[in-house]
C-alpha cells in the first residue's frame, strides 16, 4: 500500500439505490475498502435523519426559551453530554476519520435540504469551531473533506461565461465558509456533469476515472485558502498591510472570495494549487 490505512466516512444523500449517486458511492466504498481502509457509510435518507435543527436536539432544560439561539444552546449541550442521540453517534464517526467524503446530487445550485441538516446539527459550535479554533487555525485541521455530486447541468453551463456562472463561485461558500471554516483540508472536488444527460458508456466511465481518482486520493493536495496569520485580528479581520501590497503585484486576487476587486483566480475552488502562505515566505 502507498499509505497507511485511513479511517474514511461517507456522508451520502440521495434517495434511490439504483442512482448514480449510489454507484458513485458503492465505488467509493470498494476501492477504499480494497487498499486496506477503513470506510463508514452514514446514508441519511436511509437512517431518516432529521434535517431540522431545533431544541429538540438538546436533551434536557433549555437555558434560554425565550430568546432560544440554537448555536449557544448546542454548544452548551455539547459541553454538558446533553445532545441528542443521533447527534452524537454522527460526531463520534466524524471524530473517527481521516477523511470525509459528502456523496450528493447538486440541488439549487447547493446541498439538498438532508445534507444541510447533517451540517447544521453535527458541527455543533464548540466541537466542530470556535472562535479560536476556525479556518486555517480549525478543529479538523488534520482532516481531510472531499466534495463528490452530481449536476443537472452540463459543465459549459457552470464555466465563466456560461449561464450559470461560473462552478469556483458556487462552491465558495460550502468549501470555504463550511469546511475549510471547520478547519479541514479541502480536496478538489469530483464533479460528475450532468450523468443523467449521458449515454451509459459516458456515465460509466466518469465512474471509471472516479475509481482511478480514488487510488490515489488520500495523497492529494488540498485546496488553497488564505491562512488565518495574514489576516490582522485587531481590524476586522481584514487583510494585513503587507498582504495586501504583496498581493497587488499580482495578476489575481488570493482566492475566490478574497479576491481584493481583482480578477478571480481560476479554478481557485476546483484544483489545488500553492498557498499563498508559501509564496510570501520566499523571495521576489
Amino acid at each position: 500500500m502507498a499509505s497507511a490505512a485511513k479511517k474514511v466516512l461517507i456522508v451520502y444523500a440521495h434517495q434511490s439505490p439504483g442512482s448514480f449517486n449510489s454507484a458513485a458511492k458503492d465505488v467509493a466504498v470498494e476501492v477504499l475498502t480494497a487498499q486496506g481502509h477503513t470506510v463508514k457509510v452514514s446514508d441519511l435518507y436511509a437512517m431518516k435523519f432529521n434535517a431540522s435543527a431545533t431544541a429538540e436536539d438538546i436533551i434536557g432544560e433549555i437555558k434560554q426559551t425565550e430568546s432560544f439561539s440554537y448555536p449557544k444552546e448546542t454548544k452548551t449541550a455539547w459541553e454538558n453530554g446533553k445532545l441528542s442521540a443521533d447527534i452524537t453517534e454522527e460526531q463520534c464517526k466524524l471524530s473517527e476519520a481521516d477523511i470525509l467524503i459528502f456523496q450528493f446530487p447538486m440541488y439549487w445550485f447547493g446541498l439538498p435540504a438532508i445534507l444541510k441538516g447533517w451540517i447544521d446539527r453535527v458541527l455543533t459550535p464548540g466541537y466542530a469551531h470556535t472562535k479560536e479554533k476556525r479556518f486555517s487555525q480549525g478543529v479538523f485541521k488534520d482532516k481531510k473533506a472531499v466534495l463528490s455530486f452530481t449536476t443537472g447541468s452540463q459543465e459549459s453551463m457552470f464555466s465563466a461565461d456560461g449561464i450559470n456562472g461560473d462552478m469556483n463561485v458556487t462552491l465558495w461558500p460550502i468549501q470555504n465558509g463550511i469546511l475549510h471554516y471547520c478547519g479541514f483540508q479541502v480536496l478538489p472536488p469530483q464533479i460528475f456533469w450532468a450523468p443523467a444527460l449521458l449515454p451509459q458508456e459516458a456515465s460509466a466511465a466518469m465512474l471509471q476515472a472516479w475509481r482511478g481518482r480514488l487510488d490515489a486520493l488520500m495523497g492529494e493536495a488540498p485546496l488553497c485558502f488564505t491562512p488565518m496569520d495574514c489576516f490582522d485580528v485587531e481590524k476586522g479581520f481584514q487583510l494585513k498591510k503587507e498582504v495586501q501590497e504583496r498581493q497587488a503585484e499580482k495578476k489575481v486576487g488570493l482566492t475566490v472570495g478574497i479576491h481584493m476587486g481583482m480578477p478571480v483566480p481560476p479554478n481557485n475552488q476546483m484544483k489545488a494549487g500553492v498557498c499563498y502562505l508559501e509564496i510570501v515566505n520566499k523571495k521576489p
